[in-house]
């Protein structure tokens, strides 16, 4: 046993239970914050199977813009608050005995395959520079269009959220 797959165990353990709490939670605040920390776990594996620029925009990205863009999301618009109580305690006991049984599988899986380093060390070189250079020339368009799109829809939500405080 490596520090490497103790560090792989504990970053599994804490996305897929930030995971399940961003499914459990009923404060939708709550629920956002839990799906940051699911994305940083995320990140944190990333970096540990050596792919440290997909760490880097897992957090810049979704851990920074999306998440944030979802709790402004979230203060701009109203909520009732409802609390809800569990009906089915049986149905969770299943879903966690499910979950467990699919972590197992993954894991006895993740053993079995065989991993070729000769391979892995050649796919490393240069492949950012390589990303950035098709992003900038091939897929230019489509780069700046997405980045509009999300644009737009900050604005919209924005507005819509205006509409609804002067309605009421």
């Amino acid at each position: 046993m490596t520090a490497e797959f103790i560090a792989f165990f504990i970053l599994s353990i804490f996305a897929i239970g930030g995971a399940v709490f961003m499914i459990n939670l009923t404060k939708v605040m709550h629920m956002a914050l839990s799906l940051a920390f699911t994305f940083l776990s995320i990140a944190g594996i990333y970096f540990l199977l050596d792919a440290e620029f997909l760490s880097v925009v897992q957090i810049l990205i979704y851990t920074g813009a999306v998440t944030v863009l979802m709790i402004f999301g979230i203060m701009l618009t109203k909520h009732r608050e409802e609390s809800r109580e569990s009906k089915r305690p049986l149905h969770e006991l299943f879903a966690l005995l499910m979950v467990v049984l699919l972590f197992g599988i993954i894991i006895l899986t993740i053993y079995q395959v065989p991993i070729d380093t000769e391979t892995n060390s050649q796919l490393k070189e240069k492949h950012v520079a390589k990303l950035g250079e098709m992003i900038f020339t091939d897929y230019v368009i489509p780069f700046e269009l997405t980045s509009v799109l999300l644009l737009v829809a900050l604005i919209g939500a924005i507005l819509l959220a205006k509409r609804e405080e002067k309605e009421e």
